[in-house]
């Protein structure tokens, strides 16, 4: 049964002070197989990001095999065709694996539920900064530590950091730390808001998530 319930964040400056207290975000989710839906999107996901290019040769494109190795009877021998047979080093292989894609397909509004759920599930780790595009002017490693020393902001535990566009001053500020990932409200997914221990916002990103995943 879908049942509406509200996301309770509060806004931060870049210095750590509260701007606004107790702000809301109204959203639709499954209380009883919400958890379903996410275990279905995060499998999707992972199977999707498989490559899939691992290859072996048959027997058939191994280099050789044109002539019989020795005749068929009378050498005391076993009798062989081909020194491409998977029996022989340097044969081929025997239902060796493949190029093919692993792909699996969920509907959106599932999708859509799934990341609505998580969100509201991860809630107490959320916090939303203020001007956070306008402040990361500058593309350096150290303005974006001293924004997450200001804010009490745990560098090693994992964070999501979800702003409305990934600005070449934010990339290259976060782009050094092993612990950050960056990603626009948009490309948001289940398997990278699930790892997160913090997850940073912006206001922006809060009502690009609410066009996109919520309506």
């Amino acid at each position: 049964m879908m049942v509406k319930k509200f996301i309770t964040y509060d806004v931060f400056n870049t210095n750590g002070e509260i701007v606004e207290n107790n702000q809301k975000l109204e959203i639709s989710i499954l209380e009883e197989s919400g958890n379903y839906l996410i275990h279905k999107d995060i499998v999707r996901h992972q199977l999707n990001q498989r490559q899939g290019t691992v290859s072996t040769k048959t027997r058939s494109e191994v280099r050789g095999g044109g002539k019989k190795p020795w005749r068929q009877k009378g050498t005391g021998r076993a009798r062989a065709g081909s020194n491409t047979s998977p029996l022989w080093k340097g044969g081929g292989v025997i239902f060796g694996p493949k190029p093919h894609k692993r792909t699996v397909k969920i509907n959106q509004k599932e999708r859509q539920l799934a990341l609505r759920t998580l969100l509201y599930n991860k809630q107490k780790s959320i916090a939303v900064i203020d001007n956070l595009e306008l402040t990361l002017t500058n593309p350096k490693t150290k303005s974006f530590t001293n924004f997450c020393n200001s804010c009490d902001i745990d560098l090693n535990q994992n964070i999501l950091l979800i702003v409305s566009e990934k600005t070449l001053a934010i990339k290259l500020s976060t782009k050094n730390l092993k612990n950050v990932e960056l990603i626009s409200a948009k490309s948001l997914n289940t398997l990278s808001l699930l790892k997160a221990k913090q997850v940073l916002l912006t206001p922006l990103a809060i009502k690009m998530i609410k066009e996109t995943f919520c309506d």
